[in-house]
């Protein structure tokens, strides 16, 4: 397929680098780190283009920036872009990096304020697993245990194509529901970073409660603070220097839900 990334985060660089492995046509744009698409297009072979070609002749749009960077996409970005292009967004909400946004305070779904932001419906995917994970814990189709990624959206077509491509990254995709749910797998809740098989990941986003899940997200949080300065960096590469690894960041997030938090 045809793919624009717009980001070269931990998670754009994560999906630029297995799609063009496994045979798929990447752009790449990032506005704001030039050197780091330099860098990723050497590495991974994907183009580097400006934000307003990375969105030119393409059948997957993926944003993958932070939510408080969303408005500052040029405002004509999306106008000749296909209705038949497939829009990903992969971002999560947290106020202390993102700065308050009042609309999603007050319970709008993330991807939601996404959808309105750009004037385009989208697809939440890939924003629940950790960077090590989608760079090394990919296993065949079939594998035992094998790790699951849910996909939220309206549109059932353009599910199934990010499922294909979730199955491209080496784990297994699940259509979980309409884009209005996909708070369910937001930070905070049990399906965030818990790397879980697909039956167990259905029954974690069955077990999500919305009123719940922000104040978890802030608790952990302060939980990833207490692993050391440092230590997110190192999530990516596998390089723990500070003792702990990715195993420990998962069982944080598994114990998280039994946590008492005040009303």
């Amino acid at each position: 397929m045809k793919i624009g990334i717009i980001g070269t985060g931990l998670i754009g660089a994560n999906l630029a680098r297995k799609w063009v492995a496994a045979g798929h046509s990447v752009r790449i744009a990032n506005d704001f780190d030039p050197s780091a698409l330099d860098n990723l297009a050497r590495e991974t072979r994907a183009q580097a283009v400006p934000v307003a070609h990375v969105v030119k002749d393409v059948e997957v749009i993926v944003t993958t920036i932070p939510l408080h960077a969303i408005p500052s996409l040029p405002g004509d970005l999306f106008d000749a872009v296909p209705d038949d292009v497939i829009l990903v967004d992969t971002s999560n909400y947290f106020p202390a990096r993102d700065r308050t946004i009042p609309a999603v305070e007050e319970g709008m779904v993330e991807s939601q304020w996404v959808a309105q932001q750009i004037g385009r419906p989208v697809i939440k995917a890939f924003n629940n697993q950790l960077a090590y994970t989608q760079a090394h814990e990919g296993k065949p189709a079939g594998t035992p245990g094998r790790i699951a990624m849910s996909v939220y959206g309206d549109d059932a077509g353009a599910k199934m194509t990010v499922v294909g491509l979730i199955n491209d990254l080496g784990f297994d995709g699940i259509d979980a529901g309409p884009l209005a749910e996909s708070w369910r797998q937001q930070p905070g809740t049990p399906a965030y970073c818990t790397e879980l098989t697909a039956p167990e990941l259905r029954e974690a986003l069955g077990r999500a409660v919305k009123d719940r899940s922000p104040k978890l997200r802030d608790l952990s949080l302060k939980y990833l603070d207490a692993f050391g300065e440092g230590f997110l960096a190192s999530l990516a590469t596998g390089e723990y220097t500070l003792g702990y690894t990715s195993k420990d960041v998962v069982q944080m997030y598994r114990r998280l839900e039994l946590e008492e938090i005040e009303k």
